[in-house]
Order: C-alpha cells, then structure tokens, then sequence
C-alpha cells in the first residue's frame, strides 16, 4: 500500500512597509488642537503605549503597500513572484467596494491565474488567513502563498473623537508561506462571537451612489479591553494543546499591536517576560491586520526572532474576532 507523505507549510520570508510619513503624539496633538480637540503625548503613552505611527498619503490604497510588503518577503523568501499560486490579504480598508485588494496585489506583481481573494476578520485578519493558507498548502490546493495584511486606517478614524483617533495606523506585513516536508505551522484556532458587533465597527455602508450610516471608525474601548485580554489567554492555552506544547516551548510571543497594557495581561498569564514579547506598537499604532506581520518581520530583521524559534501569533479585532497561530519558523 502507497503511503501518503505528510504535508506541512512553512514561512520562508517576511516583509512589510510603512508610509513615509511619520506622525509623532505631539505631532497628532497639535492637529487634534487646531479643531477644539486636546490630547497629549503623556495622555496617549500612558493608556496606549503608542509615540508614533504612519499615516498613507491620500493617493495610496492598501494594495499600494500591501504591494511594497510583499515585493519585500518575496525577495527575503528567494521566489519569484510568478511562482506564486495563492493570495490571501487581510483588509478593513480595500481600495474599493470590489475587486478585492488581493487580486489588485496579483494585477501590480504580474501573477496570472492564481487564486486571490481578501478575508475580513479585521485585527485578527492576519491570523484568519494565515489559518486559510495553511489549510490549502496542507490540502494540496497550493504550493506557495502569499499572506498579505494591509491597512489606511487614517481613512476611517474621526478625528473629533480622540478615545479613537490617536491608536490607528497605516502599513502593511507579508509573509511567503510554502508547502515543507517538516512542520512549520503547528496549529491555530480561529474564534467570532458576532453578540459584540457594536463594540467595535465602522456602521456605514454605501448605497444608490451615497454613504449610509457612519463610515468613521466606533469603538467601545473598555469593553474591548475587557474581552481582549481573556479570549488572548485562551487562545492560546488553545493552540498549544493542539500542538502538544507548553507555555515554556514558546520563545517569542507576537500578538495583535493594539495596547500595551492587553499585551502585558496575556505576557503575565502566559508567564512570558516583556523580553519574549515582540512589540512594536509604540511606533506603529495599531495597524490592525498589518500588525502582527509588520512585527513578525521587524524582529525577524533585527535579528531577534530566528529560524527554529517557536513564535505564537495571536490577535483580537472587530466582530468579535479572535484567533492565534503557532508555528516554528
């Protein structure tokens, strides 16, 4: 009898970008201040965590740096791009009601043929399809993806509400990921309980050629806080049992950039030292699905996460939504 050859996926290069522009908390404060609106580079660190982050100029969409991304962690990943069979880009912020960011990323890279398609799961959107990914190399359906997060948050905030406007970002994180005989994605596990859709939502929509509702970005902050940091521990208790691990067989925790205070919640509860936790919110902002990877690939470029090191992914967002991936890169 012919014996099957077990079937893995593995990340083989990771890339991301920012836009040029680089707003500071006294930078964003001094705008906030011309409309009535007071803030302050103390008042955001302290709840946030966040000095900086990046806002896209007003002609460049996501799949403009999704683009920039991916151009990145295909050349970390030593492929080129018409090898590629499968992209998946996580966006709250397409460039268009459709054709999806995925299939504008195919059209600018010159991949013909592909499957592409974008997934909504909004901060946790990485993770989503990371999950999706795996599932089709493991399956056969693919040989080499690209997992792709982009976002022009700076599209969608209010800046008369400062709760808000002071945590987005814009920027991009990619990842190749490709069919390996040895385990590199060990196991995730996705999550949605859709009771808490108006904690944290854009409730606007277009329709007969104009916006209905409000299409600015709502949140209900504690009451995310609150969900966040206990579904983050569970999640990953989750993904390890899959995989058969521990909390001591993880050497980098990178979650969701959304607050430093939730990241130090699920660090504790994991027993995992600030020093094992990748964090790059403070410049960055919150840039929803681009968060994880944008992490992913600053501290593989610094030199802090390595090949063989076991990474937990992991991520809250909208919807509610939550999931986590563990892999060994």
């Amino acid at each position: 009898m012919k014996t099957s050859i077990p079937r893995y996926s593995r990340i083989s290069g990771t890339g991301s970008f920012l836009p040029p522009k680089r707003l500071t908390n006294d930078d964003l404060a001094a705008q906030l201040a011309a409309d009535g609106i007071e803030t302050s580079d103390q008042w955001i660190v302290e709840r946030t965590g966040i000095r900086a982050r990046h806002f896209a100029a007003p002609d460049v969409t996501s799949s403009d740096l999704a683009v920039e991304a991916a151009k990145l962690a295909l050349a970390a990943a030593d492929c080129d791009a018409a090898s590629i069979d499968l992209i998946i880009v996580e966006t709250s912020t397409p460039d268009m009601v459709f054709p999806s960011a995925a299939c504008m990323v195919q059209q600018k890279l010159g991949i013909k043929g592909c499957p592409a398609f974008d997934v909504q799961a909004v901060c946790s959107g990485f993770v989503y399809a990371l999950a999706v990914a795996d599932s089709m190399i493991k399956t056969g359906a693919a040989n080499k993806a690209l997992v792709i997060g982009a976002e022009v948050f700076s599209r969608i905030l209010d800046f008369k509400d400062r709760t808000t406007c002071v945590l987005f970002g814009d920027g991009a994180g990619a990842v190749v990921l490709e069919a390996s005989a040895t385990p590199g994605i060990l196991a995730s596990e996705l999550h949605a309980d859709g009771r808490h859709v108006d904690i944290l939502c854009v409730p606007g929509t277009v329709a007969g050629g104009k916006v209905l509702g409000d299409p600015l970005l709502k949140m209900d902050g504690p009451a995310v806080f609150k969900l966040a940091v206990g579904v983050l521990e569970d999640v990953a208790r989750g993904v390890l049992a899959k995989a058969e691990r521990t909390d001591a067989d993880i050497d980098w925790l990178i979650p969701h950039q959304a607050n430093i205070r939730i990241m130090q919640s699920t660090a504790k509860k994991l027993k995992l030292p600030m020093d094992k936790v990748i964090v790059t919110v403070h410049e960055h902002g919150n840039t929803s699905a681009a968060s994880i990877p944008l992490a992913l690939d600053v501290a593989v470029r610094s030199g802090k996460v390595k090949q063989g090191d076991t990474v937990l992914l992991e991520g809250v967002g909208g919807g509610f939504t939550w999931g986590a991936v563990l892999l060994d890169l």
